[in-house]
């Protein structure tokens, strides 16, 4: 089963995520996609380290490129996030590539492997603002990723203001 969350900063997707692997009997995976890079990274990193402690959950740092033998079979993992998947993926040291493939691929290796695959992203471009073609170009990847993954999966939730709405299937919890 996939379960994608989504919604705007600071709104309760990452909270709600972590409840529906909470309610796992099995071997829980929380898979952290933010690659320390710029300035507080590593200060982020470790508030979210200690925010999971004693949660039971097993971290698994995997920045890009995911391998299937990075996924025990039997266990649910929850992915956070895909904006920082899509960043890992699209900026690449010199040069900037479409990252849809390579994070499509990702997910759908994690699902396979997984019994139940919670994937926490982010809800882009709605304000208006016109971006430099770089930024433009990210927003646009993570919206059409977000698309594939809400066809993709079986539940699709929007937290806002805290509050979850279903777009499609059930809150799993």
């Amino acid at each position: 089963m996939i379960t994608l969350i989504a919604g705007g900063s600071k709104c309760g997707k990452s909270a709600l995520a972590e409840k529906i692997l909470s309610q796992y009997s099995g071997r829980k995976l929380y898979i952290a996609a933010m690659q320390p890079f710029g300035e507080g990274a590593d200060e982020i990193i470790a508030r979210h380290r200690l925010m999971r402690s004693g949660k039971g959950f097993e971290t698994l740092e995997l920045c890009k490129s995911f391998t299937p033998e990075a996924f025990p079979t039997d266990c649910a993992a929850m992915l956070e996030d895909i904006a920082n998947l899509t960043a890992n993926e699209m900026f690449t040291g010199e040069t900037v590539r479409e990252p849809f493939e390579h994070v499509m691929r990702d997910i759908k290796t994690a699902a396979e492997r997984t019994n139940e695959l919670i994937i926490v992203s982010n809800s882009v471009g709605c304000d208006g603002i016109p971006y430099p073609k770089e930024t433009a170009d990210y927003i646009r990847s993570i919206g059409r990723i977000n698309a594939a993954l809400a066809a993709l999966s079986d539940n699709v939730i929007e937290c806002v203001f805290g509050i979850p709405l279903v777009l499609k299937g059930i809150i799993p919890c």
